[in-house]
């Protein structure tokens, strides 16, 4: 049986580091057509050669993105089909976390980071879906957190942000059942990337230290695989970490035991 995602195109946000550099690996290997985004064109330049040793450097495509600058963004996704035929698999990775009190932050922070995580994804599905929607097939891959699913310190506008997230592409699947549009809400807990240390603080600037949960995380070429496989398998929603996720059943189950437990482990 042929490979399920070869051929097919997979354009992935936040490609240049971290887990959209190993979902770029993982499709590679998997000998999808990459489109590959991010700020960074140098390390998008490296992520291409490194999949290079997977598929033709011809079926691999940079499209350098500022995802809170993605005014023309629609050309891009036109390009985009020009060149491939197709738009198959969109995945919304570019991200940014936090390290604030909301008394500390400015409105302009707590914008900045809607923009990235919730308006980003968004604007990038608006740019995708015509052309999902004519091909009559298509997948969006939502990479969420656990924090999607309960607030947590120093994280309120990120959490929000994640929670939005959850609220919007439920209701895109919802809407686009019809059209063969299938959306999965990737939910992970810690993962060993930089993602703490590029976390934006009340100031705006990076926090620029690793947590003990991200340096303990479950790797990225790890969760590549799984991701893939909750593609290949349509799967709705889907959670991976470690004990973290004991959190999400607790919430749900017993908000007020969970509250108590997470204000006595939670930073003073």
């Amino acid at each position: 049986m042929s490979n399920y995602f070869e051929g097919k195109t997979v354009w992935i946000t936040g490609a240049s580091s971290g887990l959209g550099e190993a979902l770029a690996k993982e499709f590679a290997q998997s000998k999808a057509k990459l489109v590959l985004s991010a700020r960074r064109e140098i390390e998008l330049e490296r992520v291409k050669k490194e999949c290079s040793a997977f598929i033709p450097t011809e079926n691999i495509m940079i499209v350098p993105l500022d995802i809170t600058a993605l005014a023309g963004v629609e050309a891009q996704a036109e390009k985009v089909n020009q060149k491939f035929g197709s738009i198959d698999i969109l995945v919304n990775n570019a991200g940014v976390s936090q390290r604030a009190l909301i008394a500390d932050t400015s409105i302009e922070v707590e914008r900045k980071i809607m923009e990235i995580n919730y308006f980003g994804s968004l604007m990038m599905t608006r740019a995708v879906l015509p052309y999902m929607r004519k091909q009559k097939g298509g997948h969006l891959v939502i990479i969420s957190s656990l924090m999607g699913k309960f607030g947590y310190y120093r994280r309120s506008s990120y959490c929000a942000s994640k929670h939005a997230l959850h609220g919007y592409f439920e209701a895109l699947r919802m809407e686009e059942l019809n059209n063969n549009i299938h959306v999965s809400i990737i939910c992970p807990g810690f993962i060993n990337t930089k993602v703490s240390e590029n976390a934006i603080t009340e100031t705006g600037n990076a926090y620029q230290k690793k947590d003990e949960g991200q340096q303990n995380g479950l790797s990225p070429d790890y969760c590549a695989k799984k991701i893939l496989n909750a593609v290949r398998t349509k799967r709705v929603e889907v959670y991976m970490g470690g004990p973290e996720l004991r959190a999400v059943i607790v919430k749900r189950l017993f908000p007020r035991y969970f509250f108590k437990r997470i204000m006595h482990v939670g930073p003073k």
